[in-house]
């Protein structure tokens, strides 16, 4: 069998180099005038072959403008959790014994599905979270990724099963040891599903690390119960988008399960109920390890796929291209407002530079435009969330006291009703609680250093180890940053973004320390192996 070669979507690049671009921004704003058609309606959950309904409604507004109403979705409880994990396990075992050939097309019908509606899909991801449409359609891009990378890994891992042999020998004995004489057998290595798998979503990536979630836990075998972020950063009209198509593709019913619901009931049961066998989770560190605490302290096993995030370093050296630093530090750190677990959160500058760097920063960040990210000229959109906002306005309070703003720390009238607030460089030392502390807000610390192992130190010092970046031209700083740095994703005089963009197929998305469990990437060909565990089946000849 040939193997699949893998190719990333690349949307924006394609219409960008095909001198296209106008082209792409018709295309968008036309799909804006129909998502907004959708939005303001009541939605149901799906459980099995059903619509449910709960006994309340959660209300979504578009973080944009919160006078925009996306839509009216149930209150799942703990009880619908348990109906819907109920439905997984019930359609778990015809699930897992199709041919992994006949999952695979599922999913490559799904692929398709996703382009064809890829920018309404993007702009109904706008208004959810307030990303601008680069943004989104690289996400829905990722998504598309993510659906053939890992069709392809099945494909060319035939399954993930492998056939060997041991020899008939001349002799043999009665008694059974390790080595003895033994007649032949016929032996199958094979990685089999778990069972039923908790997905639970962030809101900063809702269509692209869902699906990629969703389709490594079912690809392989498994079924699921999806829950979308439900709570004040909400995203569940995406979540449903992504539930339909999978429907549209083929996919029985009870495989993928649609809950919304808030943490504390839908999150919990998928948590502590024994007959889920796994979770796939991305979001904070502190969640993260509580599901886990708790799932092992009740005397459960379950097994953890999660993404935890991050407290990103970049270090400038000496030896640097300023240029090239202030490019991709200012969109590491600023774009989609600071709001992504790989966000550049920390920058450590040679002290011969600091005042030419800082100076190009400031005068990058300060013709950053603010406002409503549909328009095409807006590069910072809107905080997600009132507590995203008040999250803001502490740690800004607290950088006054202990350090010094050199641009940024307030909040800006955009005329719309949501909340903008101005990106943020804050000098403050290493020790200080927001070099260590992850704020999913824009803004970025900056200390100076002298010596390159000191910087090395300085950026290794956190709990968190996800995305790291390094500028410089000296080959003995590339190496020694190379082997040292403690992060899953490494990125070196990258202008396009310090620390993050990493694409399906050609990065990993991993973390380390902090930031992760498995030590193994989304993107990459380990990450399927997660949600399979393996079987030895040996029959005598």
């Amino acid at each position: 069998m040939a193997v699949s070669r893998f190719t990333n979507e690349f949307t924006y690049k394609g219409f960008v180099e095909s001198g296209k671009e106008e082209e792409f921004d018709k295309l968008f704003e036309a799909a804006v005038a129909d998502a907004k058609k959708e939005f303001g309606k009541k939605h149901p959950m799906y459980i099995g072959a059903k619509e449910v309904f709960a006994s309340e409604l959660l209300e979504e507004r578009s973080p944009i403008d919160r006078s925009t109403v996306i839509g009216y979705f149930q209150k799942g409880t703990r009880e619908h959790a348990r109906q819907a994990i109920y439905a997984a396990k019930e359609a778990f075992i015809p699930w897992s014994l199709m041919d992994y050939k006949s999952r695979i097309k599922i999913f490559r019908k799904a692929a398709q599905l996703f382009r064809e509606s890829k920018f309404k899909l993007a702009a109904t991801l706008s208004y959810e979270n307030g990303k601008s449409r680069y943004e989104s359609i690289g996400e829905v891009d990722e998504a598309i990724d993510f659906l053939n990378y890992y069709a392809d890994e099945m494909e060319n891992n035939k399954g993930y099963t492998r056939k060997t042999l041991l020899k008939e020998s001349t002799k043999r004995v009665e008694a059974g040891f390790q080595g003895a004489p033994s007649g032949a057998e016929n032996i199958r290595i094979v990685l089999k599903p778990y069972g039923v798998f908790g997905v639970i979503a962030p809101f900063n990536f809702p269509i692209s690390i869902s699906t990629g979630m969703s389709t490594g836990a079912m690809i392989t075998g498994n079924t699921i119960v999806f829950k979308p972020s439900s709570s004040d950063n909400m995203s569940m009209l995406t979540g449903l988008e992504i539930y339909k198509i999978f429907k549209a593709a083929g996919l029985p019913d009870g495989v993928f399960n649609y809950i919304t619901g808030p943490g504390a009931e839908v999150g919990d049961e998928l948590a502590v109920n024994p007959n889920v066998s796994g979770i796939v989770f991305t979001g904070s560190r502190n969640t993260g390890i509580g599901m886990v605490a708790k799932t092992f302290g009740a005397g459960n096993q379950k097994v953890f796929v999660v993404e935890m995030g991050g407290k990103n370093p970049a270090i400038v050296s000496k030896y640097a291209d300023i240029d090239s630093a202030v490019e991709g530090t200012s969109s590491a750190a600023f774009g989609f407002a600071g709001q992504k677990c790989s966000a550049l959160s920390r920058i450590y500058v040679h002290e011969s530079i600091k005042e030419q760097y800082l100076s190009k920063l400031i005068e990058k960040v300060r013709s950053m435009k603010i406002g409503d990210p549909i328009k095409k000229a807006n590069f910072i959109g809107p905080l997600i969330s009132e507590s995203a906002y008040k999250r803001y306005a502490e740690y800004i309070e607290k950088a006054k006291s202990a350090g010094r703003i050199l641009y940024g720390g307030k909040k800006v009238d955009t005329g719309l009703g949501g909340i903008y607030v101005e990106p943020t460089i804050v000098e403050i030392r290493h020790d200080h609680e927001l070099t260590h502390k992850e704020l999913f807000v824009p803004l970025v610390t900056i200390e100076t250093y002298r010596d390159f192992k000191e910087a090395l130190a300085m950026a290794n010092d956190v709990e968190y180890g996800l995305t790291a970046a390094l500028y410089s031209k000296n080959r003995h700083e590339i190496k020694e940053f190379s082997n040292a740095i403690q992060a899953g994703v490494v990125y070196i005089n990258r202008k396009v973004s310090a620390t993050t963009g990493a694409m399906v197929g050609v990065h990993t998305f991993v973390g380390w320390k902090g930031s992760g469990l498995t030590g193994k990437g989304t993107g990459s060909r380990f990450y399927l192996q997660q949600f399979l565990r393996e079987q030895s089946i040996a029959i005598s000849v």
